[in-house]
């Protein structure tokens, strides 16, 4: 058999890039992929053969949301190896980048990176039909498109409109962590959150107590990037709180 360009020939992992896309793309313009009907319809043993074999009655309970080339979902793995989490990307390519990169740590690391899986999916419109009410644990929103202009604030993946989706998936007590090197999307963000009613900042002591919020700067692309040109970040971190 030919060796596959497209991956490294020393640790089979896939060559970034060889799955080189635009950065963002648009939310709200119409692409082809398969949706599930509900969340009942959501394959998992295409996703998580291993741990559905072990449990059939797992369900995902992280959603990194934008997902990139799947940095944080690699972190996260060996963190919470018991965990179901998936990665929701918009872009084929880089979703595909990420497919190759799991299956190759799967190989490359017998028995690890079993419970991390990828989706093209768009989460602005389709999030309910992957996640029951009250599913999920934690969602991360980590370097989203800023959508500068005022027009295409509707396109930001933090509003108030979404938060009412975003609280429904996730159960009381569940976190979202959202950070961004603009400043004004990351005021943006956090008054979105302040303003909800479902929602709560984390104190500091929980946010420094919180092994995961470390990952958030340093686990994606994006954030190295930032972090090799000393840039500034803006980060918010809330609880999903029950209402009255």
């Amino acid at each position: 058999m030919g060796e596959n360009p497209t991956h490294n020939k020393k640790t089979g992992l896939p060559r970034k890039r060889f799955y080189r896309a635009r950065a963002h793309s648009n939310p709200l313009s119409d692409s082809h992929f398969p949706i599930p009907i509900s969340p009942a319809e959501v394959d998992y043993s295409l996703h998580y053969p291993e741990m559905v074999k072990a449990d059939g009655s797992k369900k995902i309970q992280f959603a990194d949301v934008g997902c990139g080339f799947g940095g944080l979902l690699i972190s996260l793995a060996s963190l919470f190896p018991d965990t179901l989490m998936v990665g929701m990307e918009l872009r084929d390519k880089v979703t595909e980048y990420v497919k190759e990169r799991i299956l190759g740590l799967r190989t490359t690391n017998p028995g690890q990176y079993q419970n991390i899986s990828v989706v093209r999916t768009n989460s602005m419109k389709y999030i309910p039909n992957y996640f029951r009410k009250g599913q999920l644990q934690k969602m991360f929103f980590l370097f989203p498109d800023p959508h500068f202009k005022e027009k295409n604030h509707r396109r930001r993946v933090i509003s108030p409109f979404l938060l009412d989706e975003y609280a429904y998936v996730l159960a009381v007590g569940g976190i979202i962590y959202t950070i961004t090197d603009v400043e004004e999307l990351g005021e943006w963000m956090k008054s979105c959150l302040e303003e909800h009613p479902m929602f709560e900042a984390l104190t500091t002591e929980e946010l420094e107590a919180d092994q995961v919020v470390k990952l958030l700067s340093c686990a994606t692309e994006e954030g190295q990037k930032v972090a090799r040109n000393d840039g500034q970040t803006f980060r918010a971190v809330y609880r999903r709180i029950a209402t009255c």
